[in-house]
C-alpha cells in the first residue's frame, strides 16, 4: 500500500466527499457542497483544498447566516438525506451563523458548520 500525503484540509475534503446516505436502496452524497466566506481565521488551507476538489461545489455567499439558512432549506428539501457544509471566518462570521444553527437544531435538520477558531 502506498502512502498518501494530505493536509488536514485535504483529508477533510476527502472525508466529506465519501459520506453517503441511503434510503430505500438509493444512495446519495451527504454533502452536496460548501457555502462560505473566506477571510481571516478560516480553517487553515480549506480554500485551497476546495479549489483542488472541483467535484465538490463551493458557493461564495455574502452573509454567513444566509449560508446556513440556505443549507437548512436544502436539507429540508432533500428530506434530511443531503446537506451543505458552511465555513466562516473567526469572530463575527462564526457568531453570525448561530441563529441559523439554532433553527437547524430545533428542526433537526443536518448542517455541518466549520467556523474558524484561530487567526491563520
Amino acid at each position: 500500500m502506498s502512502t498518501i500525503r494530505l493536509t488536514v484540509a485535504q483529508a477533510t475534503m476527502e472525508y466529506l466527499k465519501k459520506q453517503y446516505t441511503e434510503r430505500d436502496g438509493q444512495e446519495q452524497a451527504l454533502f452536496a457542497g460548501c457555502f462560505g466566506i473566506f477571510g481571516h481565521g478560516n480553517l487553515a488551507g480549506f480554500g485551497q483544498a476546495l479549489q483542488q476538489t472541483p467535484d465538490f461545489r463551493y458557493y461564495l455567499v455574502r452573509n454567513e447566516q444566509a449560508a446556513v439558512h440556505t443549507a437548512v432549506g436544502f436539507a429540508k428539501m432533500k428530506n434530511r438525506l443531503s446537506t451543505f457544509a458552511c465555513t466562516s471566518s473567526i469572530g463575527p462570521g462564526a457568531t453570525n451563523m448561530l441563529t441559523a444553527a439554532a433553527g437547524a437544531t430545533i428542526n433537526r435538520l443536518p448542517v455541518l458548520l466549520m467556523p474558524g477558531d484561530i487567526f491563520a
